[in-house]
């Protein structure tokens, strides 16, 4: 049977704190409570969220899905759990009620503090140039947060709803990420998805901050298309998640050329690749796990772009650049990189947003790029850079 309720039933629903809400293009989903944490070990993650829904199966649970995120150091702690219920609509896009307008976040009061600061996010941006023109490595994402302070306590529901209704066919998602956190956001990057024997990617790299001028607009989609630097970024990483999936994979479709996509605030270069797998027990989270961190969150190589992240970003990513989503017992499944987000604790938001830099790379132009990014998180709260 259908599911019987709108997917804005679900997204108005939504509470903190007990609540996993994710709205992919394909379907919306609201997990309520926990019925089981899926421990952190040595062990890979796809194992132990098998484990956890093999238990959960043999607790009574019909029809287990593990939902989550895992952050960008694969050796940290991740926040995966089975909910006690999952309530399932159709995607949001889908919905006539999404088209509804939503309140503006209001001109709310808020500190903000970059971190850090542009000037030294460009100083770190040109030594990473330097380096690579000098051919230590190919590419890096570097990143800079945003900490945003606010005078009232946060409404996550109504910001919930104003990043879903902006942006209703990409991925929307809210769900706790440790002790009073939340981690909000919408992505427009699928990382992998899994049905039966299918899978599905679509990496973006290179991308152009949108104009409220219609010329102005349509001028900066048609130069990302021929950009040669952002083609070569896109081709980097479309490559790697290639070379990541061929190995799972009976057959495997990868376009030659790039087309856009574009969200509220940006124009990106999209590829989406198409495979069949060769073995039925490859879950959506092998997939997920085999890919991360691509190019276009960590850089190439992978292990220098991984230290120079290190010594370059004053933060932990946490969340950031991992990857959020779901899997059921079957191992189908949708994982999303985590990007256009927030980390929410007490009053306080800390954006983050990130540019790959690469040998052609502009210091004031990737800073410039990470304050576009902010642009889709900012408008959801009423706030400005």
């Amino acid at each position: 049977p259908g599911p019987a309720v709108p997917a804005t039933a679900l997204l108005d629903a939504y509470r903190p704190g007990t609540d996993r809400f994710l709205a992919t293009p394909r379907r919306t989903l609201l997990g309520t409570g926990t019925a089981a944490e899926v421990p952190h070990d040595d062990r890979p993650p796809a194992v132990r969220v098998r484990e956890a829904l093999d238990a959960a199966r043999r607790a009574g649970h019909t029809a287990p899905v593990v939902m989550g995120a895992l952050p960008f150091d694969p050796w940290a702690a991740g926040s995966l759990a089975v909910p006690e219920t999952v309530r399932r609509a159709t995607a949001l896009r889908e919905d006539p009620l999404v088209s509804r307008p939503v309140p503006d976040g209001g001109p709310g009061t808020w500190q903000t503090r970059e971190v850090p600061a542009p000037a030294a996010y460009c100083a770190a941006v040109a030594a990473a140039v330097r380096r690579m023109r000098a051919g230590e490595f190919d590419k890096v994402v570097l990143a800079r947060t945003l900490e945003l302070t606010s005078s009232h306590d946060l409404d996550l529901p109504a910001m919930l709803r104003r990043l879903a209704r902006h942006d209703p066919g990409g991925y929307t998602f809210a769900l706790p990420s440790g002790p009073g956190r939340t981690l909000i956001g919408a992505s427009p990057e699928l990382l992998v998805a899994r049905t039966g024997n299918r899978l599905t990617a679509n990496p973006l790299a290179g991308s152009a901050p949108r104009s409220d001028d219609l010329a102005e607009d349509v001028r900066r989609a048609a130069a990302l298309l021929e950009s040669p630097k952002d083609l070569h970024e896109h081709a980097v990483v479309v490559e790697a998640v290639r070379a990541a999936l061929a190995p799972f994979c009976a057959s495997l479709e990868v376009p030659q050329q790039p087309t856009l996509v574009r969200t509220e605030a940006m124009w990106h270069l999209s590829t989406t690749v198409t495979g069949t797998l060769t073995a039925p027990a490859t879950t959506s989270l092998d997939l997920a796990s085999a890919l991360h961190p691509t190019p276009a969150v960590c850089g190439t190589p992978t292990d220098v772009a991984r230290a120079v992240i290190a010594e370059s970003e004053p933060f932990d990513r946490g969340a950031y650049t991992g990857m959020v989503g779901w899997q059921d017992a079957d191992g189908d499944g949708e994982w999303v990189v985590t990007i256009r987000c927030a980390e929410a604790e007490g009053r306080s938001l800390r954006l983050f947003a990130g540019a790959g830099v690469v040998a052609a790379s502009s210091p004031d132009a990737e800073t410039a790029e990470t304050g576009a990014k902010f642009r889709t998180f900012l408008n959801a709260v009423g706030a400005t850079l």
